[in-house]
């Protein structure tokens, strides 16, 4: 059974939320972990998709309303659980009041925030030695 559930970073959720972007950002896109694990998860709200008690898909989003770490498993790719994920954490924003959220966006999938309201602002950056796009999305 899917579940896709707003979740805490604590010793229930930790581990799998930590596997899940382990594999996408360290292991496939050679993110240094320390850049991936910033110190900022405790102070997060976190998106977890499990699926028979397999961690597929992760997503956080921060007190001042910034959206990041959305990561799907390879195996998992395709069954629209990255849509899903932003839409829980969009959800979720509008839920405790927030005006707008925003997101750092790789720049391939500029268009896969597009289609979920997000909109470009400011000029393209790098981080982790990736290209970026900032995109917001207003309530």
């Amino acid at each position: 059974m899917l579940e896709i559930k707003m979740v805490a970073f604590d010793h229930q959720y930790s581990e799998l939320i930590r596997q899940v972007r382990d594999d996408v950002f360290i292991k496939e896109q050679c993110i240094d972990p320390e850049i991936e694990f910033d110190g900022l998860d405790d102070q997060a709200a976190h998106v977890l998709v499990v699926e028979d008690g397999v961690a597929l898909g992760t997503g956080r989003i921060l007190s001042d309303g910034h959206i990041g770490r959305i990561a799907i498993i390879k195996a998992a790719r395709g069954r629209g659980l990255g849509a899903k994920v932003v839409s829980t954490l969009v959800e979720f924003a509008k839920q405790q009041g927030y005006p707008e959220v925003d997101l750092g966006a790789q720049t391939h999938a500029i268009d896969f925030y597009r289609k979920l309201g997000f909109l470009p602002v400011g000029d393209e950056f790098m981080e982790a030695n990736i290209p970026h796009q900032a995109m917001v999305q207003k309530f």
